[in-house]
């Protein structure tokens, strides 16, 4: 695939991402001088998160203890999958420093972009995804937790959030569409947009946080034009004060079959529900290699980790000692490791991650239900 076939959009990813290029593109920093508790955590570490948009903000209100919030969205299309694990991973690490978490369940984006019904986008939403966020250790209590179709059944929070979606048209042109979506905007697309910038924003609300907040958005960098609309729209918005939005972004973790994971593709993924044997058999059937084509050239040349999919899945999130995956890189880079050996490495730390997960997840089913019966998120 050539240069020229790479394309990176909130509703498509193809090609070999140049990071590197998208971020003087997109006009983002990359990620230097972090905290030491930043440091601690696997995916600041090992540069998975890699760039931001004004993060200073949001160390400096960490550093003083001060409230802020950490908004992200889910789009309730399919299972749950491994790809997801990074984004909760960094809710959870934001909600242990402070945050109070905003989730958008983006059921209407959804309802027009895969066309299936509200009532089958709720139940995914809640089974596939709440029930896996808590189940990973995301404590739903300290969460504001809401459906893009029914924000709150608080009459004065609901009317805000939508007024504020509406009032958000003002400050934007449909040129300013095209530039920032291409071509290929469209009706649903621009309404979808309006109504994130809503989500990221209306936290600041008095209806909300009482006001101005420093709001943190993580995205893959897929979702950055979302993010530049929003922005711009917050620096124009004159009806409420509103501090600007600051975001990170973290690497792709790759499909089973290099590119983007797709939820349409069950070999693209290993689900949170996948058994051993499925485990096992989408590895070492699909997992991309960057092995040589006969064990001989193997021992020789060795294998590049920087494109094999299994060792990036150890780096993003089945290998947290750093010198054990160093090693791992050493060994596969000189030929001593042989490929179906670093999937079997993996398919080892994922079926040991599944079975402690899926004990979690039952004990995480009383929490869920105990969360969906409080009187604010009972329109869950």
């Amino acid at each position: 695939m050539t240069k020229e076939d790479t394309k990176v959009t909130p509703w498509e990813v193809k090609g070999k991402v140049n990071y590197n290029k998208i971020i003087k593109e997109f006009g983002i920093k990359p990620i230097k001088n972090l905290p030491d508790v930043f440091n601690e955590n696997l995916l600041f570490r090992r540069k998975i998160v890699f760039a931001h948009r004004d993060i200073q903000r949001i160390l400096e209100v960490i550093k003083s203890k001060k409230a802020f919030v950490m908004m992200t969205g889910l789009m309730p299309s399919g299972k749950f999958h491994i790809g997801h694990i990074l984004l909760v991973r960094q809710m959870i690490f934001y909600q242990e420093l402070g945050a109070k978490i905003y989730i958008a369940i983006a059921d209407l984006e959804a309802y027009n972009a895969r066309k299936k019904s509200l009532k089958e986008l709720k139940e995914i939403a809640i089974n596939e995804y709440i029930l896996n966020y808590a189940a990973l250790g995301l404590d739903l209590n300290k969460c504001d937790l809401y459906f893009q179709s029914a924000r709150s059944n608080n009459a004065e929070k609901s009317n805000a959030y939508y007024r504020l979606a509406s009032n958000f048209s003002r400050y934007v042109t449909f040129n300013e569409f095209k530039a920032i979506y291409g071509k290929d905007i469209s009706p649903e697309k621009m309404n979808a947009s309006l109504l994130q910038a809503a989500d990221m924003a209306h936290a600041q609300l008095p209806e909300f946080e009482g006001g101005p907040i420093p709001v943190l958005i993580p995205v893959g960098i897929d979702q950055d034009p979302h993010l530049r609309l929003a922005r711009d729209i917050v620096n124009r918005y004159k009806d409420n004060k509103m501090i600007q939005l600051s975001s990170t972004y973290h690497l792709f973790l790759p499909g089973l079959k290099d590119g983007k994971m797709s939820s349409s593709d069950v070999n693209s993924y290993i689900a949170l529900t996948d058994s051993p044997e499925e485990v096992k058999n989408k590895i070492n059937k699909y997992a991309f290699s960057g092995g040589r084509n006969t064990i001989e050239e193997h021992r020789k040349y060795g294998g590049d980790p920087d494109v094999d999919v299994s060792f990036l899945y150890l780096k993003y999130l089945f290998e947290p000692d750093d010198k054990k995956l160093e090693q791992i890189k050493k060994d596969y880079q000189s030929g001593k490791l042989l490929s179906k050996e670093l999937k079997k490495i993996l398919i080892d730390k994922i079926n040991v991650f599944l079975k402690e997960h899926q004990k979690k997840k039952e004990e995480a089913k009383k929490q869920l239900e105990k969360f969906l019966l409080k009187d604010d998120t009972k329109h869950l």
